[in-house]
């Protein structure tokens, strides 16, 4: 049986206080300001290994030993719950199964030497965790507002065994659709299309919270930040559906060039555009829908940090940029335009911690040449930002526009010559299960042979984490070390030293022993918090039994 989940004043009423929609869109700064110029080119530098961060300067006296920089990169994978595409993987599986198929996710993930996983939590206004805001996901139970049986949390037990497992979970949310094409339940009786009616538009075979009716924007904004509340999770997640895609392009169409604007049936928003209208509003109508995007993004950001400033928040837009802005030789449907996103804004307003723009198109397609998109997006991003593109993986094998898997392996090593890149998300996690045409193998094989830990965000605290007491334990032939931390940490970062060579291992802080192997002659261990600082490191050798900070 569902437990009785405390009603929260934010549900459907808004968030009262510091964290109100009112209140967080009244300091907004999105009343469409003067264009904005683009940020001058950043100079390309060298080439360059996998992104780390330098090792922490011993203090006088410690044991000194010179193990190498820790390998930083951004390492996940999508995983999609809409229409079951990667989990489950059909509707109604009872509890059990749920669990195991997500536990196989998740090993397979951390097998990989990936680092993250981006879970997607509500695929269409609904919820795949025990929510008062929203009713349940059809994709879990079978039936929208069925909980799965028997009764568990879905999210509660991701985060629980991703953690365990040394992955990130972000929780990843569909900002503004209602209800999927592939959606077969009747929408339950606290959907958002009973409770918020008006706010709720159909618009093909979608229905769509219209992005200029505040009730809409309220309702997704005390959604995130409910699961911000309640939930361990290390970052928010949205991605490209803000106004639906074009009825004639579609996603699929996009990645065309389709959906140019010229025949497209116009997004029904009406009501909301005649009360701006009335009430004496002088944008232009596209203005006016980027500005409703826009005062969504910049309340999330704000409302995120205010609640938990340690929860990171990422966009994965559309991959191709505004029109006036593209690069040479750069073609394609726009989502400024079409989607009214103006991505670029909040990059250059700093709303956002990462940035995976969908970069769905092959290295050598020129009209949208990954290397130049990436380029572009990084000339973008005055504040720093983390980029991490998103790469379409799952069109190896695929029955057109196919993918081989060197394409991918390619993407990856074109973005690791760029410093500004420091990871990639791939899209989705079943590519990698079904390990098409042997790309797991391969990424195991070479991208992926060391493990790494995410790139610190120091935007949101750069203060370093105590350093970790370690001593090693010899049972018969098994070397182990024995980790411990006197303040809270996600992970600890392990390098072993063979011979005149260093290994590194990632550990997660809840591990107090970590196996280490047994020609290991001596180890450096350093402390990792929740936004990526490293502690001071700790030297130590098997001869001695306790280490000193370093």
């Amino acid at each position: 049986m569902q437990p009785n989940l405390k009603k929260r004043a934010f549900a459907l009423a808004g968030i009262t206080g510091a964290l109100t929609l009112g209140g967080l869109m009244a300091s907004c700064t999105t009343t469409p300001p003067a264009p904005v110029k683009p940020a001058k080119p950043v100079p390309k530098p060298a080439p360059k290994p996998v992104p780390g961060t330098g090792p922490v300067p011993p203090q006088a006296g410690a044991l000194q030993l010179n193990a190498p920089a820790a390998p930083r990169e951004f390492r996940a994978a999508w995983v999609s719950t809409v229409a079951n595409i990667d989990w489950p993987s059909k509707p109604n599986l009872p509890a059990g199964e749920q669990q195991a198929e997500a536990i196989a996710i998740l090993d397979r993930a951390r097998a990989m030497n990936l680092n993250a996983i981006v879970l997607q939590v509500r695929p269409g206004a609904d919820a795949i965790y025990a929510s008062d805001i929203e009713p349940w996901s059809e994709y879990v139970s079978g039936t929208q507002g069925k909980p799965p049986q028997p009764w568990y949390d879905p999210l509660k037990f991701w985060v629980t065994q991703a953690h365990a497992r040394g992955l990130e979970l972000h929780a990843w949310f569909n900002p503004y659709r209602a209800r999927h094409a592939t959606a077969k339940s009747p929408n339950a009786h606290n959907h958002v299309s009973k409770t918020l009616p008006q706010a709720v538009k159909t618009y093909g075979r979608y229905q769509w919270m219209d992005p200029a009716e505040e009730a809409a924007s309220r309702q997704t904004l005390a959604v995130i930040l409910d699961v911000v509340k309640r939930y361990d999770i290390d970052g928010v997640h949205i991605d490209d559906y803000f106004y639906p895609y074009p009825i004639e392009a579609g996603p699929e169409g996009a990645l065309d060039g389709a959906g140019g604007g010229k025949g497209d049936v116009d997004f029904p928003d009406q009501p909301a555009w005649q009360r701006y209208i009335s009430g004496g509003g002088t944008l232009t109508r596209a203005d006016w829908r980027r500005q409703n995007v826009n005062q969504l993004i910049e309340s999330l950001y704000k409302g995120i940090r205010a609640e938990k400033s340690w929860v990171r928040f990422g966009i994965s837009p559309f991959g191709i940029g505004r029109p006036d802005r593209r690069p040479p030789g750069i073609i394609g449907f726009s989502q400024y335009d079409r989607l009214y996103a103006d991505a670029e804004l909040w990059l250059q307003n700093g709303w956002v911690d990462y940035f995976s723009p969908q970069l769905y198109w092959p290295i050598a397609q020129a009209p949208q040449a990954y290397g130049v998109l990436l380029d572009y997006w990084h000339t973008q991003n005055p504040h720093g930002r983390h980029i991490w593109p998103g790469l379409f993986t799952s069109r190896i094998g695929a029955a057109t526009r196919a993918y081989t898997p060197d394409e991918i392996v390619q993407q990856i090593g074109v973005t690791r010559t760029r410093a500004a890149a420091s990871g990639h998300v791939h899209f989705s996690m079943i590519a990698l299960m079904q390990n098409r045409q042997g790309i797991s193998d391969q990424l195991k094989a070479g991208h992926y042979a060391t493990a790494a830990l995410v790139p610190a965000s120091p935007w949101l605290g750069s203060g370093a984490p105590d350093a970790p007491t370690v001593s090693i334990k010899r049972t018969g032939t098994a070397l182990r070390l024995k980790l411990a931390s006197a303040k809270p940490v996600t992970h600890y970062a392990i390098w072993s030293r063979h011979g005149a060579s260093w290994r590194f291992a990632v550990a997660p802080a809840k591990d107090s022993e970590w196996t280490a192997p047994e020609d290991a002659d001596a180890f450096v261990v350093s402390a990792i918090d929740r936004i990526g600082n490293e502690s001071a490191r700790v030297s130590i050798m098997e001869s001695r039994p306790a280490a000193r900070a370093a």
